[in-house]
């Protein structure tokens, strides 16, 4: 492996993959090729010397980033894929708050978010104490039908109840080690990646990858720490003390909560957990909280192991579904506080946006008289237009908060359910000796039945009710790509027009996921009716009439459903990287889940950008201080990767830059997602810093990337003005409907996938790099 440069003067193409997961020589598009810089997670590649054709478009150097393994190890990815998704995305719902984070709503908003983050901790370890505590440990163990054949369970059975609870609450002891360990240790350091050559620009996107987030970690990791151990202190507490209060019960449960309620305000304190230095009090206190809280959790299971006062064993382990109907009446509230401030918030941006200097219609060097395609043919087809705007604009962090409660919410109501289902197959036919779960995850899984329910629904009349306008803009495309088409393509033109339908669906699943918060903020305080036990059948026979028996199979279905979602995940997370057509569909969402820094949520999968950004910058300085030109291209998610780095290089770097994107999502989707982070104003920074040397090749059969900057056809003006207007191109796909001279099937339809043998991606390629050699300043 070698760092040495090519000749002065000569340019380099840096290739930055999306999501595919592809390998070198596939980034490459060579067959060999050799490692010139990193190491095996993320590594830099060239094709290796002496064979034929190992540079590239008009003389350059081809060089690969490969980052694809650097978000986990494929054994670490599977497993976390199912435990932390709900705080992945959780911790993604607190970047797409519309405002910038010095503004004081976004700190409030900041700190709703991180308050609904420590709910989910408390309902990971609520759910594994309704396993350990409440199901096997209060009520099974007393129960000689529960653990008739069961000598896995039987051999504790005859144990004080107090030693029983405190030996099985080293399960949920366990269970909070283990996601603590799923996210601190992926297998990767990414401290090593910081850079000194970067520096920070103005938008909010340049900070990805840029800041040391290890302290902000660090100190939420603790305080979710403390906060899992004091609910389950506090649950063994209320418990001990509905037996027979004693002075120092009374005393550990004042104490618990106090330290619970210290950690619940301090994670609200936004200059504590992000702006103190690492060493300062800040992490002191965290600590003292987090070693307070082992040590009380260790008290507690003493104080109940050996206390000899008797114990009351009846129903349902005492106050725990009052708890549990409690946090997820929080996570209902906190939610309709989140949605409510970016409602107010997009109403004021809304009534204040106008054209200012990130407007792309006033970006650029030199402004173009304004002449482009009339409104009216563009919304007979010609192109997407309005793709910044939506149901998610700014509404991106209710709805991905709300849909990470509801899984989260979803599946640990399952596991208790499925326990108790488990344990009553060994208990007797007598209803009186039957476990049942707390009446709030009863209610929980029929919500999520109803929110799935009414998702699928919604899904299904959206397709059918847009499939006629979609279809017709699709022909309108064909019919302009294609004007002389032979009858004998008929079935091909009709191909593609079904392949631009279906990727013009990708703006209505805006509205479904909108759909699906809404049925889960509605249903969430039914965990009141749990603590009021109100059953579901009943309750909703006496409402509305349907029968018991129809809720209660209801409810066994959305049981199955919540099991095959969390099949699936797993599932998904084995065959994501056996197979490179699966893991384009599964990978995703982790990839681009994983790309924002960990700011709310410390269990959540640890973010690669920490070490993509810095080490990309790295090898830019490098190859521009050593006398290269670099002409960047970016895939997919590789398009925002390069963004956040081109916003971090020095200016005398970006000079010597030029960029080429394809399949890109920055406006389609990250603008609409991360309004705060990719904006009109970050994206014309980054074609300013280039010198405006930026071409984006995009196809309207892709159902991820779209334009950048205008939606212009070939041969016609583009639709705003100045430099930006010159930056997107749309490439005709397929290239024809007929089969060329000596094949027999017409080309093939590329969608999303790269294009890197494309001669028209070539022909970028060599107009930027004609660009750079002829534009570009030499060195000093």
């Amino acid at each position: 492996m070698t760092n040495e440069p090519e000749a002065p003067d000569d340019v380099v193409e840096l290739r930055v993959h999306g999501v595919s997961g592809a390998s070198a020589e596939q980034i490459l598009d060579r067959p060999h090729s050799y490692q010139v810089a990193g190491d095996r997670s993320g590594g830099f590649f060239r094709p290796r010397p002496g064979y034929p054709d190992s540079r590239g478009t008009a003389g350059v150097t081809v060089e690969a980033y490969r980052w694809s393994d650097l978000p986990s190890g494929t054994t670490v990815r599977t497993l976390s894929l199912m435990f932390l998704l709900p705080f992945m995305l959780c911790n993604v719902a607190i970047w797409m708050r519309p405002t910038r984070s010095e503004s004081s709503s976004s700190a409030v908003l900041k700190a709703v978010c991180r308050l609904l983050a420590l709910t989910l901790t408390m309902l990971y370890v609520l759910a594994a104490m309704g396993v350990a505590l409440d199901l096997i440990a209060w009520r099974c163990m007393p129960n000689p039908s529960c653990l008739a054949g069961r000598p896995w369970l039987s051999w504790i059975g005859d144990r004080p109840t107090g030693l029983t609870l405190a030996a099985f609450a080293l399960l949920p002891v366990g269970a909070l080690g283990l996601v603590w360990r799923l996210a601190a240790h992926p297998g990767h350091n990414f401290d090593a990646f910081r850079t000194p050559t970067t520096m920070a620009g103005v938008h909010q996107l340049s900070a990805v990858g840029q800041s040391d987030g290890a302290p902000t970690v660090g100190r939420l990791r603790s305080l979710h720490v403390a906060t899992g151990l004091m609910t389950l202190s506090l649950g063994l507490v209320a418990a001990r003390i509905d037996s027979g209060p004693s002075p120092l019960g009374m005393a550990l449960a004042v104490v618990t909560g106090s330290v619970l309620l210290t950690c619940v305000v301090l994670v609200c304190v936004h200059p504590l957990i992000d702006l103190r230095p690492v060493g300062s009090f800040a992490d002191r206190i965290v600590r003292g909280l987090c070693a307070l809280a082992i040590v009380l959790t260790a008290m507690v299971l003493g104080s109940i192991a050996v206390d000899p006062t008797p114990w009351r064993v009846s129903g349902g382990l005492p106050g725990y579904t009052t708890t549990v109907g409690l946090t997820i009446l929080s996570q209902a509230i906190l939610l309709f506080l989140l949605g409510t401030g970016v409602l107010i918030n997009r109403s004021r941006v809304g009534a204040t946006r106008g054209i200012g200097a990130g407007d792309p219609r006033r970006a650029g060097p030199e402004p173009a008289p304004a002449v482009g395609i009339k409104p009216g043919e563009m919304r007979r087809g010609f192109g997407r237009d309005g793709l910044s705007s939506g149901p998610l604009r700014g509404l991106g962090a209710p709805v991905i908060a709300a849909a990470a409660t509801g899984l989260a919410v979803a599946i640990s109501a399952d596991l208790v359910y499925r326990v108790a289902d488990l344990l009553n197959r060994g208990a007797t036919a007598d209803e009186n000796q039957a476990i049942s779960p707390p009446l709030g995850y009863k209610w929980a899984i029929f919500v999520f039945l109803l929110a799935a329910a009414s998702t699928l629904v919604s899904a299904v009349v959206i397709s059918l009710v847009s499939w006629r306008a979609r279809m017709r803009t699709a022909r309108a495309t064909v019919g302009y790509d294609f004007p002389d088409a032979p009858p004998a393509a008929a079935y091909r033109l009709h191909q593609v027009e079904r392949t631009i339908a279906r990727a013009r669906f990708t703006e209505r699943l805006e509205t479904i996921a909108v759909v699906y918060a809404c049925v889960v903020g509605v249903g969430m305080p039914s965990s009141l009716l749990g603590m009021l036990e109100l059953a579901p059948d009943t309750t909703v026979q006496r409402l509305t009439g349907i029968p018991a028996a129809a809720t209660s199979f209801a409810i066994q279905v959305g049981s199955f459903v919540i099991a095959s979602v969390v099949l699936a995940l797993l599932i998904g997370g084995i065959f994501a990287y056996r197979t490179s057509e699966f893991r384009r569909y599964v990978g995703v969402l982790w990839d681009l889940g994983t790309f924002w820094p960990r700011v709310a949520h410390p269990f959540a999968p640890p973010c690669y950008a920490e070490r993509a950004v810095p080490e990309l910058a790295r090898r830019i300085v490098y190859l521009t201080e050593h006398g290269h030109r670099v002409l960047l291209t970016g895939h997919s998610h590789g398009s925002v990767l390069l963004a956040a780095t081109i916003l971090q290089l020095p200016t005398e770097v970006c000079g010597r830059l030029a960029l080429l994107t394809y399949g890109s999502p920055l406006r389609r989707l990250y603008m609409r997602l991360f309004p705060a982070y990719v904006s009109e104003a970050a994206l014309c920074e980054v074609g300013k810093r280039v010198g405006w040397r930026w071409i984006n090749l995009w196809r309207d059969t892709d159902p991820i990337g779209g334009w950048v900057f205008s939606p212009h056809r070939p041969g016609r003006a583009p639709t705003v003005r100045g430099a930006a207007g010159t930056v997107d191109r749309r490439l005709r796909d397929p290239v024809d409907v007929v089969p060329p001279p000596g094949d027999s099937v017409p080309p093939p339809i590329t969608g999303h996938w790269p294009g890197e043998s494309d001669p028209r991606f070539a022909t970028a390629m060599a107009e930027l790099t004609d660009r750079l050699r002829r534009q570009s300043p030499r060195p000093h």
